[in-house]
């Protein structure tokens, strides 16, 4: 029989990391929007971004600055360290192959990623090291409703808050700024947008730069959870199905998908694990993936693509 409490728990806990998954799945998204290409390199802009952030603040905090001023200071080194990224992928890697094929964008991400990954660790260091951001304790809730309450990790929260101002945010800039429409025009139809005078250079520049804002902002939280380390890059691969849910070209579909892929993998995990063995949670997510794929290919909030023959 399962308890009410011990499933709210459950529930609660993977809307939680699914949201985690999704400030991962958003960089992915941005790219995609803007320019059609699958970004690979969004889990080494994580690593890169968390680095350079947590490296920052252990050399502030070691030359005696107080927390808070450190704080400000590492979060301007980290954007400005994307912003340089940014700009050097666009000026080498994607702006001389503004018109070659999608398979040759996405190629080209793949090498964006080792180089992102080995000159990050060259630089930065490769050891684990741990970020202190946000609390990771635990509020014990209903205590008065359930038998010992339903524990929320207070991290989850905060990634709850910031993904939610992050959609916000997006949502301002895509339809309400000159900017963010260009973008739009650009996603649709690149040679059209450069016919009417959209500088295609700066859209990819900036759309990239945001790119790695919101693989800072998720390094912020994941560090604070895993640590930065290598193994953050593989955050990228558990995105994968949740923007193969959510809709590569949809903000809101990207934490839909995220809610859904956090709470059936640990569902999945707890109610079924018993009876088949365990380790569902590191496959079920793709198998939801699938069965989306089957039933609507573009997404749950995915545009559909008609073409005329």
């Amino acid at each position: 029989m399962i308890a009410l409490g011990q499933f709210l728990e459950v529930l609660i806990g993977g809307l939680m990391s699914g949201v985690l998954y999704s400030l991962v799945a958003l960089g992915f998204v941005l790219i995609f929007k803007a320019s059609g290409v699958f970004n690979f390199a969004q889990g080494a802009m994580v690593l890169l971004a968390g680095l350079a952030l947590v490296r920052s603040l252990d050399l502030l905090v070691a030359k005696g600055f107080p927390l808070w001023a450190a704080i400000i200071f590492g979060i301007g080194f980290a954007v400005v360290i994307m912003a340089i990224t940014a700009w050097l992928i666009e000026r080498f890697v994607i702006g001389p192959l503004v018109n070659q094929d999608g398979l040759t964008l996405f190629m080209s991400t793949i090498g964006v990623t080792f180089i992102l990954e080995g000159a990050a660790q060259m630089i930065f260091g490769s050891d684990a090291y741990p970020l202190r951001l946000f609390p990771t304790d635990a509020w014990f809730l209903f205590e008065s409703h359930f038998p010992g309450g339903i524990l929320v990790n207070k991290l989850d929260v905060w990634g709850g808050i910031i993904a939610g101002i992050l959609v916000a945010g997006l949502a301002i800039f895509f339809q309400g700024t000159k900017t963010g429409r260009a973008l739009r025009a650009v996603a649709d139809d690149h040679l059209a947008a450069q016919s009417v005078g959209i500088p295609i250079s700066w859209i990819w520049f900036v759309v990239w730069l945001v790119a790695g804002l919101v693989a800072l902002v998720a390094a912020t939280v994941w560090g604070t959870k895993l640590g930065v380390q290598f193994s953050i890059t593989f955050l990228a691969l558990k995105a994968l199905p949740v923007l193969i849910i959510g809709g590569f070209t949809s903000v809101p579909g990207a934490i839909v998908g995220g809610l859904i892929v956090g709470a059936g993998e640990k569902i999945a995990e707890v109610f079924l694990g018993p009876y088949m063995g365990g380790g569902i949670e590191y496959w079920f997510a793709y198998v939801l993936a699938l069965a989306v794929l089957l039933v609507r290919p573009q997404g749950l909030f995915g545009e559909r693509i008609i073409e005329r023959i």
